[in-house]
């Protein structure tokens, strides 16, 4: 039996502004925005390899609470890459918010940092 996550939904406050961020910030690519009912969207992002996002627009006093903290305020999320240097300088330059400054750990290269809505993320180059 083979498995995979697939897609990991991410409540958001609106589409657009999100769709923005994750295209225009991180380089994820849109792989798909499609308008399900006039309020609800299914729109897609992805950051080329391993599981995409799933940009859901909270609906509700529930759901809005979670924006930016879906993980409690641990680092929710691990953005892998095969360039850290590169990675970190371009965000830096985007206007990323890094919350902890890259270290050298055992297993690779890490720095924290927080996307538009307070998620915390890892990115992280492995050794």
């Amino acid at each position: 039996m083979r498995r995979r996550l697939d897609q990991i939904a991410l409540v958001v406050r609106d589409y657009d502004e999100a769709i923005a961020y994750y295209t225009g910030t991180l380089g994820f690519t849109l792989v798909e925005d499609t308008q399900l009912t006039p309020e609800k969207r299914w729109v897609v992002v992805s950051p080329g390899d391993g599981a995409n996002l799933l940009l859901a627009k909270g609906v509700g006093e529930r759901q809005t609470k979670a924006i930016g903290n879906q993980s409690g305020g641990r680092v929710f999320l691990f953005l892998n890459t095969d360039d850290f240097a590169r990675d970190y300088a371009a965000f830096r330059q985007r206007g990323v918010r890094f919350v902890r400054e890259p270290a050298h750990e055992s297993y690779g290269t890490v720095a924290v940092f927080e996307d538009l809505y307070g998620n915390l993320w890892d990115l992280i180059e492995r050794s």
